[in-house]
């Protein structure tokens, strides 16, 4: 069975983020792409221990790296975030089959990376000139939640 969304993290750099972000997907019954080069092993204890015991349930896809992803997924609906977007991801329209994708904590995607697919890069509002960025599980998880309910896989009941 397809899932209803696709996670995508590339080049991510922190084991807990990634560990903590593949217990959401878990949780939601979303696939979750890595894409390398990976700032860690997937044997790592940090990231086993922030995806508790949940790694069983993660449906969980890697590339060596973004040329692979891109060929495999060539046609699919893809939504990209970055602090650095002019809209918000509230203006975003999800669709089910979407991938959500999202950068590295330090570097994020790239300036040229979003220059080349701006119609389709958003925001989580930082209200705080200071804070440069969110981390990276928690923006995640802010942007699933929000497609989840445009796709009507949750409700207020759920």
């Amino acid at each position: 069975m397809e899932p209803l969304l696709h996670i995508v993290l590339v080049q991510p750099e922190i084991p807990q983020n990634t560990g903590s972000i593949a217990r959401l997907t878990a949780a939601t019954r979303l696939r979750l792409h890595l894409v390398g080069p990976l700032g860690f092993s997937l044997e790592d204890r940090y990231l086993k221990r922030a995806g508790l015991d949940y790694w069983p349930m993660v449906d969980l896809k890697t590339y060596a790296g973004w040329d692979e992803f891109a060929r495999e997924h060539a046609e699919a609906p893809m939504k990209f975030f970055s602090a650095r977007a002019g809209r918000s991801y509230l203006a975003a329209k999800y669709a089910p089959g979407d991938f959500l994708v999202f950068g590295c904590e330090t570097k994020g995607l790239g300036e040229d990376f979003i220059r080349e697919r701006i119609e389709r890069t958003y925001r989580i509002p930082i209200f705080e000139p200071g804070v440069r960025s969110l981390n990276l599980s928690n923006a995640v998880s802010i942007v699933v939640y929000e497609a989840l309910r445009q796709t009507d896989a949750i409700t207020a009941e759920s």
